[in-house]
């Protein structure tokens, strides 16, 4: 048995899923990174079908659920915030790349530069973030450092399409 999975929580369990989205969490070393790469393609898929209010929307969503989603893991694996709990990555990562398709549209480019704003900002933790993730606790706690840092990465990716006039409007 994987220690990383905590056993009174089976992985079909719809908490156990969307808190390390499909498992995405459970990949080594560098779990938060690996949640992140995930929402990648299901960002560009929303953003195709749906469009930048959409994707804030499904943010939205991902980060009300996840709330319940972590506060399950981290309650049948009695840890604060694991390792595997990714859907906080999701959730940040699908906000930070909100303003690539509000100014800019769907171009490769600033969705990876999104993703490397989003990685830095959710590992530095700048205030608010790193409060959240101090003092609060359960699924929120989980959940709102990250969507802090997402802000953060998403007025860094808003500045770089500013300031490389990369916007289509």
């Amino acid at each position: 048995m994987n220690p990383r999975i905590p056993a009174t929580l089976p992985f079909w369990h719809p908490a156990f899923l969307i808190a390390t989205w499909f498992g995405s969490g459970l990949l080594p070393k560098i779990p938060g990174t690996w949640g992140s790469a995930a929402a990648l393609p299901f960002a560009w898929a929303i953003m195709w079908f749906g469009g930048p209010w959409v994707l804030l929307a499904c943010a939205a969503v991902a980060f009300a659920v996840g709330i319940w989603a972590a506060g399950m893991y981290s309650k049948h694996s009695g840890i604060k915030d694991a390792g595997p709990i990714v859907i906080d990555e999701v959730a940040g990562q699908w906000l930070t790349l909100v303003p690539a398709g509000l100014f800019a549209g769907m171009d490769p480019v600033l969705f990876i530069v999104g993703f490397f704003l989003f990685r830095a900002t959710d590992i530095l933790k700048p205030w608010p973030a790193n409060w959240a993730d101090r003092e609060l606790g359960g699924g929120l706690g989980v959940m709102l450092d990250d969507i802090f840092a997402a802000i953060y990465a998403g007025l860094g990716l808003y500045a770089f399409i500013w300031f490389f006039g990369w916007t289509t409007l």
